[in-house]
């Protein structure tokens, strides 16, 4: 019998009427001979008042206790799903992370998960039950409980449907798919049938905030196929999968902004073999995720100034590890400037097509975006720019590349 793992997000969990509505989805899945595994996120706004609550209690809440508060979301969420599919005439369970044996690394609010054991999984399915897990949370090897940041009950369903050899993860949310960028700011964006695991890895990396990077990690590693869809319709989404023959037809999948972003940057850096290494040996030891890096030589190459971007939730501690590494090396000052945003565009076509960056940098030279700093990979341009200058710049590129009309790929 195969296995189908559905994820529900906080917005498909919002009221009792909601979580009777993905119970039924996942009865309906029963009923057609699937196994059935969940992972639900907490309801609605929960983690966003808790968050909140935790604020009013400090101002820098010690990251161990933010982590046993804000996994009682997903408690609630679980229990609720649970006494919906009983109240059904099915049978289920809930589990937490704990429950479930999710082992993860031991950095609270942003952990990393090393193993699941399926063990009661595959002992709550043998017995017929549809088993419900909390998303974003597990246990480290002191048993202490640990969260997988923002928006990672993604990464907990992945995780899931990879170690169980899902058929498909499928991931029921408020959007019904992925769009060519976000139709709120480009309302001529249009649904994608199918996108590639690493189109979709830029995407997310880029700032569209649909799927958790981590989660589209798990689907590519282990070749899981990943269904975007709505929770509320039964019209099919969008595919995340293995790239096709025709997929590199189109050079430029989908545009995204990125608008939590700040830079900081060392000046008067002395131009020498392993600064740059040890100044970000210090960075990553704290657990700083960098987004971009940028660089600019002056004075006959002698001196640089040197930093990176990196979310704003990190800012606060990035700037203090900084600023002790400037003193620490003799630097210059640390500049940060927190109203940048970050303008992508991806396709894995660049890799055969010429002429997409002057593509983009016209476009966004005509709607009158300067850009502080540009970073290219295989098959992503993105540009740095200000913060106010952001959606009019998506919205320059995606006309640029013609991202409103059909293309082949998805017919």
């Amino acid at each position: 019998m195969s296995l189908i793992v559905q994820k529900f997000g906080g917005t498909s969990l919002a009221d009792a009427e909601k979580i009777h509505r993905a119970a039924r989805r996942a009865i309906r899945a029963k009923n057609a001979g699937k196994r059935v595994v969940m992972a639900v996120s907490a309801m609605g706004k929960t983690t966003d008042k808790l968050i909140g609550l935790a604020g009013e209690m400090s101002s820098d809440p010690p990251r161990r206790e933010l982590d046993m508060l804000l996994t009682t979301g997903e408690q609630v969420s679980i229990a609720l799903m649970a006494m919906a599919i009983h109240a059904a005439g099915h049978d289920a369970i809930s589990l937490t992370g704990g429950q479930l044996g999710l082992m993860t690394d031991g950095v609270h609010t942003r952990a990393r998960i090393q193993r699941i054991s399926r063990e009661r999984i595959d002992q709550e399915l043998a017995a017929g039950r549809i088993v419900i897990v909390a998303g974003f949370q597990g246990v480290d090897p002191a048993g202490e409980i640990t969260t997988l940041g923002r928006g990672a009950s993604d990464t907990t369903a992945a995780a899931l449907a990879a170690v169980l050899e899902a058929e498909v993860c499928e991931i029921n949310t408020d959007v019904d798919g992925i769009y060519t960028t976000d139709p709120r700011i480009v309302p001529a964006a249009r649904k994608l049938s199918v996108i590639s695991y690493d189109e979709m890895l830029e995407m997310a990396a880029c700032g569209a905030g649909i799927m958790h990077s981590r989660a589209i990690e798990f689907g590519k590693k282990y070749n899981v196929p990943i269904h975007v869809r709505s929770s509320f319709t039964d019209a099919p989404g969008t595919m995340i999968m293995n790239e096709t023959p025709g997929m590199e037809d189109v050079a430029v999948r989908g545009a995204s902004l990125k608008t939590d972003l700040a830079t900081i940057v060392f000046t008067r850096v002395s131009s020498h073999p392993g600064i740059a290494a040890t100044i970000f040996a210090e960075v990553g030891d704290h657990n700083i995720v960098v987004d971009d890096i940028i660089q600019n030589f002056y004075d006959d190459g002698k001196l640089a100034n040197l930093g990176f971007s990196t979310d704003h939730a990190q800012l606060g501690e990035a700037v203090e590890v900084c600023k002790r590494v400037a003193k620490e090396h003799g630097f210059g000052t640390v500049e940060v400037d927190r109203e940048v945003s970050k303008v992508s565009v991806v396709g894995v076509g660049m890799r055969t097509h010429t002429g997409v960056a002057a593509r983009m940098f016209r476009a966004l030279a005509d709607a009158e975006v300067n850009i502080h700093s540009i970073s290219t990979s295989e098959i992503v341009i993105s540009c740095i720019v200000h913060r106010d200058d952001g959606p009019r710049a998506l919205q320059a590129v995606h006309a640029a590349f013609e991202l409103d009309k059909p293309e082949d790929a998805d017919d």
